[in-house]
């Protein structure tokens, strides 16, 4: 009897947790980034798997954001727009996107996941456009709701993954101020800078050396790029004086993106005085999300995070 119970017990758990994690996904909202049409427009159907992460992309038609919005309080609150890793080739949407939405919303901040399109299918003449085209778009779309989202414009910052810090980095150097000549009014009229940035064990040089990962670099620049390509989207080169604070999270075994690519942005942000914090934890291979499935220290790295943002003024 006591094993039919506990049997009982346990299966009435799972569905509990299999509810709510489809109540949470039913919270979300999915908001097309281009309305009025998507530029560099492939001619492919986006593609989705699963495995036991959950969902990846691997080929994306449609780029999107997901909204998340948190219900922690009434007042104007912080944003961050996430951007889940994958190498450029696919997307980790359920780890490294929606399940970090979730605990953002737990801490007061509502979240948007990217849905960018992935540079290894794209075409040649778009394949290193199309990424922070999408995450600038995003952006916009974000701060020009803000009123609407309750969401301080002030307060909206990236955080990525991998490949997908790899973009967050980009978008934290690669922004404006509004595209002047643009025909699209939001292009025209809604700064695409972020306001702060949060990189988990980013890819960020796309150098010819040690501590860059080849994959990425060659899904988004092609496999003999020029060297000019190759600088405009090596970030730790890119840092201004407007480039937004960061933090910067990353382990010393990872072998797939090692560290000095953390190390590199952190001492660009360093010489603009730019506010930069930076943690690198001794074990953990690459992508292991929240480190779920292990005892690491790693894993701590949210409640770090939480209390770069509380230190920062971004969240109270």
């Amino acid at each position: 009897m006591k094993g039919y119970l506990l049997i009982f017990t346990f299966s009435f758990f799972i569905i509990h947790a299999q509810n709510q994690e489809k109540d949470f996904y039913k919270e979300s909202k999915r908001i097309s980034l281009y309305p009025e049409g998507i530029p560099c427009k492939s001619d492919f159907e986006t593609v989705v798997d699963y495995n036991s992460t959950g969902r990846t992309f691997k080929k994306i038609a449609d780029p999107e954001i997901w909204y998340f919005p948190s219900n922690i309080n009434n007042d104007t609150k912080p944003a961050v727009l996430i951007m889940p890793g994958g190498g450029y080739y696919d997307l980790w949407f359920d780890k490294e996107g929606v399940d970090v939405a979730e605990w953002l919303n737990k801490i007061g901040i509502s979240a948007f996941v990217l849905k960018y399109r992935l540079p290894h299918w794209e075409s040649e003449q778009c394949r290193s456009e199309v990424a922070l085209m999408d995450a600038q778009r995003a952006m916009r779309i974000i701060r020009s709701n803000s009123n609407k989202w309750e969401i301080n414009p002030e307060k909206i910052g990236v955080l990525g993954f991998s490949a997908g810090g790899h973009l967050a980095s980009t978008i934290s150097t690669h922004h404006d101020q509004g595209l002047s000549q643009s025909k699209v009014e939001i292009e025209r009229t809604t700064s695409s800078r972020p306001n702060f940035t949060i990189l988990i064990y980013p890819v960020v040089s796309l150098q010819n050396s040690p501590e860059t990962h080849y994959g990425s670099r060659q899904n988004l620049v092609g496999k003999t790029p020029a060297n000019e390509l190759v600088d405009y989207y090596s970030n730790e080169l890119q840092v201004k004086h407007d480039t937004p604070p960061a933090i910067l999270i990353h382990t010393n075994e990872d072998s797939a993106v090692p560290p000095e690519n953390s190390i590199l942005y952190y001492l660009a942000l360093r010489k603009y005085n730019i506010p930069a914090a930076i943690h690198i934890w001794e074990k953990g291979r690459h992508g292991l999300g929240f480190a779920k499935d292990g005892e690491h220290a790693f894993k701590s790295w949210p409640q770090i995070a939480k209390e770069w943002m509380i230190e920062r003024d971004i969240i109270n």
